[in-house]
C-alpha cells in the first residue's frame, strides 16, 4: 500500500473511533481534489456548499467504510453521489435557454472545444460550463470526472457505482451533445 492510501486508511480508522484531529487531516489532504469535482460537476456556486456537505456525509457514515475501498475513493463516490443530487434538484428548476448563453458568443463552444490554446479555452469557461449544465447530470457528471478530473473509465465506473458500459455510453452522448450544440449556433458542419 501507498505510504499516502496507507496514512489515509489510518487516520480514516481513528477519525472512525472519534478522533476529530484525523478527521480534520482527511479534509485537509482531500478538499482540493473533492471541491474541484463539485467545481466541476456543480459549478462554482454551489462548489463549496456540495463539498462541505460531501465531508459531512463522510463523516456521519465513517463507520460504514469498509478496508476494500480506500478513503480517497470513497470519498470521492460520496461527492459524486451528492453532486448529483444537486443536479438533479438544480434541473427540476427552469434551465437557460441555449439562445441565450450564446446571444453575445455563438462561436464560444465551438472554439472551447476545438481551440489549441489553454488560455482561450479559459476564457470561454463560463459558456462551457453553462452549456455543460443543460446536459443530463449523468452525463455531465461523467464528463467532468473524465475530462477535468482525469479519472479512468473503470475509476468513473466506480465513482458512479455503474457499468464500464454505461460510463462509454454516457461519454459518447455527452460529447455528441456538445459538439451538436457547437454545430447548431455556429453553422459550421465541421465542428
Amino acid at each position: 500500500m501507498e505510504p499516502f492510501l496507507a496514512a489515509d486508511a489510518k487516520l480514516a480508522r481513528d477519525a472512525a473511533r472519534g478522533d476529530d484531529p484525523a478527521f480534520a487531516e482527511l479534509v485537509r489532504r482531500h478538499a482540493p481534489r473533492v471541491r474541484a469535482l463539485c467545481v466541476a460537476a456543480v459549478g462554482p456556486t454551489e462548489a463549496d456548499d456540495a463539498a462541505q456537505e460531501s465531508f459531512l456525509k463522510a463523516h456521519r457514515a465513517l463507520g460504514r467504510l469498509s478496508g476494500e475501498a480506500s478513503f480517497g475513493t470513497w470519498l470521492h463516490r460520496i461527492a459524486v453521489n451528492h453532486c448529483l443530487d444537486v443536479l438533479r434538484a438544480a434541473g427540476r428548476r427552469r434551465s437557460e435557454s441555449l439562445d441565450a448563453i450564446l446571444e453575445g458568443d455563438a462561436s464560444a463552444l465551438g472554439t472551447a472545444l476545438s481551440e489549441a490554446s489553454p488560455a482561450k479555452a479559459l476564457e470561454d469557461r463560463d459558456t462551457v460550463a453553462r452549456l455543460l449544465a443543460r446536459l443530463n447530470p449523468e452525463q455531465r457528471l461523467a464528463l467532468t470526472l473524465r475530462e477535468a478530473e482525469g479519472l479512468s473509465y473503470e475509476e468513473i465506473a466506480s465513482a458512479m457505482s455503474c457499468s464500464l458500459d454505461s460510463v462509454k455510453a454516457r461519454l459518447k452522448r455527452a460529447r455528441a451533445e456538445l459538439v451538436e450544440m457547437a454545430r447548431h449556433f455556429s453553422g459550421a458542419d465541421n465542428v
